[in-house]
């Protein structure tokens, strides 16, 4: 095997088109896909992610903030993005950068307005967010007929699609509350269709609903971890290829004598004579240390390698007694093998938190189809 150069997170683009293309297929015709490739595209490459999901054909992105958005639009993306949680202090760049609004309170519904017609706008394309059930973000479905009054005083925006979001899609012990969600925004809908005389974009799914109820799919679905290669389910995980392969090196081959420790508060002591292999990366990287003390491990030459002692800043140890390496030679943290969902299961967390968390002076290499 060649020697690995550096700690990379390997892209594969191949792999973002196939599980595009995977869960379109789940998508009745005429759906529309609104990708979203908010914190860096799920931890990867947010313009490269999107650039290649503008060719397959993806109608809409979603992002968090209005940064991203500009990010995007600096890089010369020209798909409509949707942003999920805009701030009132960056209304101004939001609409000079052509990126929409979710507006789910009284507070921002009110100061958008204000913003789009002191620039005078006409029908601004904004989002309205409902609460169904899932208690974070959007306007209570008690206030329908307020927020539509207000929509009616304006000229300076028009709803372009309204939406909520399921708490428990993934989860069949909690259908009947998803099903209760999915009927409380049909009923919503439903009142701005009889209020407005024209129905805008409705979408509700998130990637397990489009497995789990695709009879939910209305208008248009969206779709985040799933496009990485992550269905929160082991069956939909098989359908799907993880888009990141992290992957890094050997530094150095320690060689210990039975009872000799390893790192920061000797946590790991040799129960017989061993190699431990140091790779420079850590928890400041995203690894963080609650993987460490043989929670997990790695794959060195296709074998598995538990991680030993504490995880540091910069550097983490791994056991390699029983396994043929040297010094500069690669190491698997997760991608196919070992996945990400199993990885981050040995820490108490899930794939999101681990592949969102992969710091930024990682470098990414991007993989073309």
């Amino acid at each position: 095997m060649p020697k690995a150069q550096e700690t990379v997170l390997e892209i594969d683009l191949g792999a973002l088109a196939h599980n595009y293309k995977t869960i379109l297929s789940q998508v009745p015709e005429n759906v529309k896909f609104m990708a979203v490739i908010k914190a860096y595209a799920y931890g990867n490459d947010s313009i490269n992610i999107a650039r290649k999901l503008e060719e397959l054909g993806a109608d809409y992105f979603a992002v968090a903030y209005i940064q991203e958005g500009v990010r995007l639009r600096q890089a010369g993306i020209t798909t409509p993005i949707m942003i999920f949680h805009p701030q009132q202090e960056n209304f101004d760049q939001l609409i000079e950068n052509c990126l929409e609004p979710s507006l789910y309170s009284d507070r921002l519904l009110t100061d958008f307005i204000a913003t789009a017609e002191k620039l005078g706008q006409k029908d601004y394309p904004v989002h309205i967010k409902f609460n169904t059930g899932m208690n974070r973000l959007g306007f209570s479905p008690k206030k329908v007929e307020t927020v539509f009054e207000r929509l009616a005083t304006t000229s300076a925006i028009k709803v372009h699609s309204v939406f909520s979001h399921l708490a428990a899609s993934d989860d069949w012990q909690e259908r009947e509350f998803t099903l209760q969600q999915i009927n409380t925004f049909r009923k919503i809908a439903a009142r701005f269709v009889e209020e407005f005389s024209y129905e805008p974009i409705l979408h509700v799914c998130n990637t397990s609903a489009i497995f789990n109820y695709p009879e939910a799919a209305m208008s248009m679905v969206r779709c985040g971890i799933g496009l990485y290669g992550f269905g929160n389910d082991k069956e939909i995980d098989k359908k799907l290829k993880p888009v990141g392969t992290l992957k890094t090196l050997i530094s150095q081959i320690q060689h210990l004598e039975e009872g000799e420790t390893v790192g920061y508060n000797r946590t790991f002591k040799a129960t017989r004579p061993s190699r431990i292999a140091t790779l420079p990366l850590g928890y400041a990287d995203g690894i963080h240390r609650k993987y460490g003390n043989e929670k997990t491990g790695v794959l060195v030459h296709e074998q598995f390698a538990p991680i030993v002692g504490n995880i540091c800043m910069d550097i983490l140890m791994i056991d390699v007694t029983d396994i043929d390496c040297e010094e500069g030679d690669q190491v698997v943290i997760f991608g196919e093998q070992p996945h990400a969902t199993d990885f981050a299961a040995a820490g108490k967390t899930i794939s999101y938190e681990l592949i969102t968390g992969i710091s930024q002076r990682v470098t990414r290499r991007i993989i073309q189809a």
